[in-house]
């Protein structure tokens, strides 16, 4: 005997008008309709929209497909790329060391309550300041340069690897941690026995990708804080020299390392991942 089963129709709930959804509703025809105003009333200054988007193309083309370097030479471009890689690198390692320490003591699983929120407050606030405001910040102690640069994002590098590496943390089994403060494991034995080999292929690529953050940050500190580098040549061949073929050439350099560096990281994390 069969019987045959069809699926029960459900009601579909609609959402209740209330106060919070029409006030959003609002917000969002209100920006649609300043939107549209200010689209119909731009000052296009005498330039047509279709002009500007041929320009634009042209531009593109002429940076991506005729690079060419004119006022450097190739030493001194790759000269100026290590000095970029180089800030960035030691941007990652300070904030790298700072961050495991202090992620130790933000790890619910690993620090009592009151210092979780100590240092989760701070580093929510260190956060929540863009990193050049921070570079700005220490170079009124130390000048415009690559030490403001370095001071700057390390200080906020510290502040995303901490919630990152202790969040890492939290994942850890707790059986395990358990398991070992049973058998009279001390706490840096747990640290060290339990808690890094199972989080070491997280944390490094946590690491790699703050790494490639500070690498893109140093690029923009060398133009905006005087730190040097390539991001100072950039700025210096699309402002000051207004050559897109150098700007291209420049752009075509940081692409390279930074697929160069993508590639690296995976190798590595496969092979450390392989390992544990």
């Amino acid at each position: 005997m069969t019987t045959n089963t069809r699926p029960v129709a459900q009601r579909i709930r609609v959402r209740p008008r209330n106060k919070a959804n029409l006030i959003i509703q609002a917000t969002l025809i209100g920006l649609l309709l300043l939107t549209l105003y200010h689209l119909a009333t731009f000052d296009s200054r005498g330039i047509s929209p279709i002009e500007g988007i041929a320009k634009t193309l042209e531009s593109f083309r002429t940076l991506f497909f005729e690079p060419r370097l004119k006022n450097v030479s190739l030493g001194e471009m790759l000269y100026a790329l290590s000095i970029t890689v180089a800030m960035g690198l030691l941007t990652t390692i300070f904030g790298a060391l700072i961050a495991f320490f202090l992620a130790l003591g933000a790890a619910r699983n690993l620090a009592p309550r009151w210092l979780n929120n100590l240092i989760t407050g701070g580093t929510a606030f260190i956060r929540a300041v863009p990193t050049v405001l921070w570079v700005l910040f220490f170079a009124v102690a130390a000048g415009l340069g690559s030490v403001a640069a370095v001071v700057g994002m390390t200080f906020h590098s510290v502040g995303y690897l901490i919630k990152a590496y202790a969040e890492s943390f939290e994942e850890l089994d707790a059986g395990v941690l358990e398991a070992l403060r049973a058998s009279g494991a001390s706490w840096w034995q747990t640290i060290f026995q339990a808690v890094v080999p199972t989080s070491a292929s997280a944390l490094l690529s946590w690491t790699f990708v703050r790494f490639e953050i500070n690498f893109s940050t140093a690029i923009a500190m060398g133009a905006v804080a005087g730190a040097g580098g390539i991001g100072f040549d950039m700025f210096m061949a699309s402002t000051f020299y207004l050559d897109l073929r150098e700007l291209g050439a420049f752009t075509y350099a940081v692409l390279i390392f930074a697929i160069a560096l993508e590639w690296f990281a995976t190798r590595l994390k496969g092979g450390l991942g392989a390992r544990v």
